[in-house]
């Protein structure tokens, strides 16, 4: 009950913030939604448009009919689109979900055996050589690293498009959504990979210092049995921890990887609506981002709450 409230506070605190930043930035919403017609408007016509679009009362009011529409599942129309803000979302929100769950689970999968084999291999040349080179990587921003990946492999080698979720016409074609997926998920996966394997890494590596892994090798058991058995069963908690925490990370580099990719997921629609103050838009977007966020975080805490209770005794 207690977290529940404390979500919904959440969401209500950052609806708020969101519906007064957007509106006391500089720009024209309408022209978002009448286009170059607002140029030729006299002072009366933008009036009656304002008024039309909602715009012409005071932030307060325009917030509490917003929220009152809302609590009952409406949302608004998208200056934009012209259309349901919903209906818009709901036409995109799959290739985000495909690009950022695909690239979170490759992400988790390749850190944790990352992670394993460099500390198997601790102070080793594999060792040595991946830290190396997976710090470099981790430093390269999204946007520069995905510029690289398109001017080799979409302009000079022509293997992979470099922009789009799919052919048009092909939609439904799992192939051809799959070779547009290629470059952006290489993206998402290397910039964020050897940040959580170096975790990982370093998490085993406290583990096997332990003194009980020396009590353990003073009774003769095996390095090998030691290190799978029973120091990876202890990190193994710490490791779903930080994949809940890692959800806003990854969403962020997902959004920042379809802007240069324009790839038609949540990322590129948050971007247009900020950019074109299509307002309703922007603010149910916020709030499933700023959702899934806090989520993420809650459960987090409760993994770390069931790692180490005294975390959960402390509050």
């Amino acid at each position: 009950m207690k977290k529940g409230l404390s979500f919904l506070w959440s969401i209500f605190l950052l609806s708020v913030l969101v519906f007064y930043i957007a509106r006391l930035t500089p720009g024209d919403p309408l022209v978002s939604y009448y286009g170059d017609r607002v140029e030729k408007m006299s002072s009366a016509q933008r009036e009656q448009a304002e008024e039309r679009l909602g715009l012409h009362d005071p932030i307060g009011v325009q917030y509490v009919r917003w929220l009152e529409c809302a609590l009952h599942g409406d949302f608004g129309i998208s200056y934009k689109y012209k259309m349901d803000v919903t209906e818009v979302i709901g036409a995109r929100i799959g290739n985000t979900l495909l690009l950022g769950g695909i690239g979170f689970v490759l992400i988790f999968i390749f850190a944790l055996l990352l992670g394993i084999f460099c500390a198997w291999k601790e102070d080793g040349l594999a060792d040595r050589v991946i830290c190396r080179a997976g710090t470099v990587i981790s430093c390269i921003p999204e946007f520069w690293l995905a510029l690289l990946l398109i001017l080799v492999f979409s302009v000079r080698l022509k293997w992979f498009p470099a922009s789009g979720a799919y052919t048009i016409g092909g939609e439904q074609d799992f192939r051809d959504r799959l070779h547009h997926l290629v470059l952006p998920l290489t993206v998402v996966v290397l910039v964020h990979l050897w940040y959580y394997a170096y975790l990982i890494r370093n998490r085993i590596l406290e583990e096997v210092r332990m003194d009980y892994v020396l009590f353990a090798k003073a009774k003769g058991l095996k390095k090998q049995s030691i290190f799978f058995r029973h120091c990876l069963r202890t990190v193994f908690p710490s490791y779903l921890s930080l994949m809940a925490m890692s959800v806003s990370h990854i969403l962020g580099g997902t959004y920042m990887v379809e802007l240069v990719f324009s790839y038609p997921g949540i990322g590129t629609l948050s971007y247009e609506s900020a950019r074109y103050k299509d307002y309703n838009l922007l603010m149910l977007l916020s709030l499933l981002s700023g959702s899934v966020v806090i989520l993420s975080s809650m459960a987090a805490r409760i993994c770390n709450e069931k790692i180490d209770p005294r975390i959960g005794e402390l509050r």
